[in-house]
């Protein structure tokens, strides 16, 4: 895979560089985080066929309902498709009932999730749609104080691979948002917040490594929050 990045050189002669982030479209709240995105300026195509990941430096898998996600990637033949694009460097994201989707075990029964994040996940543990709840947290490479989190019928973490970053837990010590690698993952919905501070941590994650590996232009501006805020607009939050 290519990444697709797009680098441009502004009139003070930084290079800015603005990732191109595919997002889900088989089910969930995929339009939340297209319009995120949007407002950030990030081109964010809706990812709808294996074939739509080519040329993406990251992908976000929403939050929704995981059985049925992974039902849908099955059918269209993404359980073979994404693990192979993450090999060749395109970041991930998911959110709630997409980190359902990455995790490498689940202590329910189902659904098949992909295996691509070294964690143990616990579906639906907070309860039913009306015991969701919003909470405040600082989060391992988010400045600017703490995120206001909207968990909705979340799952939680019951397990983390020696290879697995913590980057926010509960008071009660679960993990709710971890990094392994490119792969990012969070119980909470950052897209339904006015709070994009997430999304820029994403942003530089994914094109950190690619551009990385293949050598970055001289003064290219990447993978830190601070450094989206100036090339790509001003924060929501």
């Amino acid at each position: 895979m290519v990444a697709s990045a797009a680098v441009s050189r502004s009139m003070s002669g930084l290079v800015s560089v603005q990732p191109k982030i595919g997002v889900l479209a088989l089910q969930g709240d995929f339009r939340e985080h297209s319009a995120m995105l949007a407002g950030m300026g990030i081109e964010a195509p809706e990812v709808r066929l294996p074939s739509h990941l080519e040329g993406l430096d990251g992908l976000i898998i929403p939050g929704g309902e995981s059985t049925t996600i992974t039902k849908l990637m099955d059918r269209w033949g993404f359980r073979d498709g994404l693990p192979r694009a993450a090999a060749s460097g395109m970041a991930v994201w998911g959110t709630c009932a997409g980190m359902i989707v990455l995790a490498k075990h689940l202590v329910d029964p189902y659904p098949e999730p992909l295996g691509l994040l070294d964690v143990t996940v616990s579906r639906n543990w907070f309860g039913r749609q009306v015991d969701s709840f919003e909470a405040d947290f600082a989060i391992s490479g988010v400045e600017g104080g703490p995120f206001r989190a909207i968990f909705i019928r979340a799952p939680v973490i019951e397990r983390t691979g020696p290879t697995v970053e913590v980057l926010a837990s509960l008071p009660d010590g679960h993990p709710v948002a971890v990094r392994q690698g490119r792969i990012l993952a969070t119980a909470f919905h950052p897209e339904l917040t006015e709070d994009d501070r997430v999304h820029r941590m994403f942003l530089g994650m994914s094109v950190e490594g690619p551009l990385q590996s293949e050598g970055r232009p001289a003064g290219a501006s990447v993978g830190s929050v601070p450094d989206f805020h100036r090339e790509i607009g001003a924060s929501r939050s």
